[in-house]
């Protein structure tokens, strides 16, 4: 057998210490994690269903797009809610490139100063999002003010890659709009207030109506050339008349950041500026509620009582007959 018959040695792989292996897998998980925390999208494009909620996959009914919605929850808050396919984050780390890896997902809130003769927006600020949600709360400054806000990338030179762009809203004045729960079944309760709040009588409705459309099992009223609220006229008739009402007590105020405000006995939440809102249940009874604040040394406490009655009374139901 001649040198050049005999078999090759086998290479073998180069041996990795312990602590090399667990450099390298702690920097896969990171890349992994930098990688979900930048896709933004909410479900796989599938047969023209939205296929959504990660390895607990469900196919939605409704056609899977771009959008964001912008809605008032009242005088300091917005809450914007999207939706973006995988596809168009695709589109966003193409156009990117090499600045791809060092992008951040934001929400940018764009000030509105005049709708009606299209003057440009001013950018107020970027918000940091991340991978893995489709809704956000944005705190407002100095309202009453018109906002828009686009949900996309930004770079480290500052370049702004928009997916989409929501609807123009205004915050109301302070006082003339309580703050409202954050979840759609609360939205459900009054969902046509905070439908007008978030101008969906003031245009043609667009992603907002079909938002609201999709969320709510319901189609939304519009205005008439007078003003007045147009409903479905399949609604107009009614063998019946649902008719619920109930009553919830709120107790808010503030204190000095750090204290501790306890309600009845029990702890309340601060804010870290200090304030806090309790939303509680309001029985056909009489309540006395001690609100009671304590210094951060608890050297110095205070108290206020509340008392609350209700007494509810459903009337007897009044057909109203047809007199022409």
């Amino acid at each position: 057998m001649s040198l050049n018959d005999r078999p090759l040695p086998e290479m073998r792989a180069p041996k990795v210490s312990a602590k090399t292996a667990r450099i390298r897998a702690q920097l896969r998980r990171q890349k992994e994690q930098a990688d979900q925390q930048r896709d933004l999208s909410t479900g796989t494009l599938v047969g023209g269903s939205a296929v959504k909620n990660g390895s607990n996959r469900t196919r939605a009914g409704e056609p899977h797009r771009d959008r964001i919605v912008l809605m008032v929850r009242d005088s300091f808050w917005l809450q914007a809610t999207w939706e973006i396919t995988r596809a168009s984050v695709a589109r966003a780390e193409s156009s990117l490139a090499e600045r791809w890896h060092t992008a951040a997902p934001v929400l940018r809130v764009m000030e509105v100063e005049d709708v009606a003769n299209n003057i440009a927006e001013t950018v107020q600020r970027d918000i940091p999002i991340h991978g893995g949600v489709d809704t956000w709360y944005i705190d407002v400054q100095e309202p009453p003010t018109r906002f828009r806000v686009a949900i996309g990338y930004v770079t480290q030179d500052d370049q702004f890659h928009a997916i989409c762009r929501s609807n123009i809203v205004e915050t109301p004045s302070p006082g003339e709009c309580d703050r409202l729960d954050e979840h759609w079944h609360d939205i459900a309760d009054d969902y046509e207030r905070i439908y007008s709040l978030s101008g969906g009588y003031d245009t043609d409705g667009g992603d907002l109506k079909e938002v609201f459309e999709e969320r709510l099992h319901r189609s939304m009223p519009s205005r008439g050339s007078q003003g007045q609220t147009v409903a479905d006229p399949t609604l107009l008739r009614q063998s019946k008349l649902p008719f619920e009402v109930d009553a919830e007590l709120i107790v808010f105020g503030r204190t000095s950041s750090g204290s501790s405000v306890s309600l009845g006995g029990r702890p309340v939440k601060l804010q870290p500026d200090g304030t806090f809102t309790v939303r509680m249940k309001l029985p056909d009874k009489r309540q006395v509620l001690p609100v009671t604040a304590e210094s951060r040394d608890g050297l110095r406490q205070r108290t206020t009582v509340i008392a609350v009655e209700r007494n509810t009374k459903v009337m007897e139901a009044v057909d109203i007959k047809d007199t022409l």
